[in-house]
């Protein structure tokens, strides 16, 4: 959570407003505030159960796919090759080979869960481990498509640039922690 604030801070201390698509910018703004005084609590509720119903709908096929890919990874997968590249001994590259093994994929954090319990109950450094699962949720290929829809190449470029530098960093430090 650390990184992801500080990230927003350094973004926003940045001043790259300019480089958000022109339609995000002139859109005008409504609180939410004034939304909800016009709901009762009856809507506000089924809002709610709708809004939980629309997610675990999303969600569910990814962790679906995750529990397999993880149970493939757990059963077929040698302990040993696993650990050789990305156990606690492993080499320094290990860290940012996890990073880049991310991006081209995609899952949701629950998704991705799965198959990190696997990957350290077969010997990868929790901090490597971390790394790969960060990218796979924040800096995947699909995820980047999505912002380009309201971030212009240069905001999406400094965005990968510190969240990559942050995921390294909390990878290298945890491999030397745990």
């Amino acid at each position: 959570m650390l990184l992801g604030v500080v990230s927003g801070l350094i973004i926003g201390a940045l001043g790259l407003e300019r480089y958000l698509e022109d339609w995000v910018r002139d859109m005008p703004s409504v609180s939410a505030e004034v939304a909800l005084e016009s709901l009762t609590w009856a809507e506000r509720v089924a809002a709610g159960l709708e809004a939980v119903r629309t997610v675990v709908g999303k969600v569910w096929p990814y962790v679906v796919v995750g529990i397999g890919v993880g149970a493939g990874i757990h059963g077929y997968v040698p302990q040993d090759w696993l650990a050789s590249f990305m156990g606690r001994d492993a080499a320094w590259w290990s860290v940012p080979a996890a990073v880049l093994l991310g991006v081209p994929m995609y899952a949701n954090t629950a998704g991705i869960l799965p198959v990190i319990e696997a990957l350290t109950a077969k010997g990868a450094a929790m901090g490597t481990a971390l790394a790969f699962m960060m990218s796979v949720v924040a800096l995947s290929l699909p995820e980047m498509i999505i912002l380009r829809k309201v971030l212009k190449p240069r905001l999406i470029a400094t965005f990968v640039a510190i969240v990559a530098a942050g995921i390294l960093a909390v990878g290298y430090l945890l491999n030397a922690i745990l």
